[in-house]
């Protein structure tokens, strides 16, 4: 009796191990078409993000909007509280890979996923900045942040700055980079011009080529992604873009079509403005302009050799200028 016991636990391990394998087998050879392998380098992401003790954090703020944090685990009341806004080109995983350790040893970061990235989501059929601001406001009071600092790139900046302006008693300090806010309607023009293309179809990218151009005018530096196989890049897209897509171009298609404002919020808060000087997405003479526009609350950094992706380019020097920034050391 015995020895049918132990034929039937092996029996049970060696089917689950074959169908493991089998299961795996049939990723690998389907790698054109199942996003796997980004997958399993996003699930390792994640990882490195619980090891700098965040944890995912989901906040529904009625019956049709979901907004998505990694949150500091074991809030620490000596730190200051940072949240960190990432832009267009992936989840926060990927843009913040770099910056999350040195900067969860500093701060109580709340990281969170702009509504239709990630796991984000929202029925609303509104598109604007000011939208997203509020969801990312009231999401962090539902968590009890009350008071904060707030860092963000890109398409987050124009973020950021709605959130500053809306919620002065909550935000501190704002540090944005490489956001394109100051645009004058002939500025975007020429710039759309220059680029030749439009915003969406390079922002949410369709095809390999689409995000290799996407990566060159983020960067400077010369990029090792045109050595990257073209079914990693179709994996990346599946995973980053096919989710939300719809939803994502009519983010991009709202910030193009919307007419400047000349009467721009003045910030009360402290404001670091930092630029690469060599971007090719947002021209350096923006910086000047969001510089002129807010005045003596507002400092400018310029970061040499460094296109529109400092986070990516140039993370240390850029978490060198948040810490002195915001905390007051370097």
């Amino acid at each position: 009796m015995e020895s049918k016991h132990l034929w039937q636990l092996i029996s049970f391990y060696l089917s689950t191990t074959l169908a493991l394998l089998r299961h795996l087998v049939l990723h690998i050879l389907t790698l054109n078409q199942s996003p796997f392998i980004i997958k399993f380098m996003d699930l390792i992401l994640s990882v490195y993000f619980r090891l700098c003790n965040l944890i995912p954090c989901a906040v529904d703020l009625d019956d049709q909007t979901t907004i998505h944090f990694w949150v500091t685990n074991h809030r620490r009341f000596d730190r200051p509280s940072l949240v960190m806004i990432h832009g267009y080109g992936g989840n926060p995983l990927w843009q913040f890979v770099y910056q999350v350790g040195p900067l969860s040893r500093r701060f109580n970061l709340y990281i969170p996923d702009l509504l239709f990235f990630g796991k984000s989501h929202s029925k609303s059929p509104f598109r604007s900045e000011f939208f997203q601001a509020k969801c990312l406001s009231d999401g962090l009071k539902r968590i009890g942040v009350d008071r904060f600092s707030v860092y963000a790139i890109s398409y987050g900046g124009f973020v950021a700055y709605r959130m500053a302006e809306i919620r002065p008693d909550a935000v501190e300090k704002v540090a944005i980079v490489s956001s394109g806010l100051s645009f004058t309607d002939e500025q975007r023009d020429q710039q759309l011009r220059t680029i030749g293309r439009h915003p969406s179809e390079i922002l949410v990218p369709k095809k390999p080529d689409d995000l290799r151009l996407l990566v060159n005018l983020s960067t400077f530096k010369q990029s090792t992604l045109k050595w990257v196989p073209d079914f990693l890049l179709r994996q990346f897209i599946t995973l980053m873009y096919d989710h939300c897509r719809k939803e994502k171009i009519e983010l991009a298609d709202y910030l193009v079509k919307k007419k400047a404002d000349p009467n721009l919020h003045v910030l009360t808060q402290e404001t670091l403005i930092i630029w690469g000087d060599q971007d090719k997405v947002f021209p350096l003479e923006l910086a000047y302009n969001l510089q002129r526009h807010l005045g003596k609350n507002s400092r400018l950094e310029i970061i040499k050799n460094v296109g529109h992706a400092a986070n990516l380019e140039s993370p240390d020097e850029l978490n060198k200028l948040i810490f002195s920034f915001v905390i007051g050391c370097s």
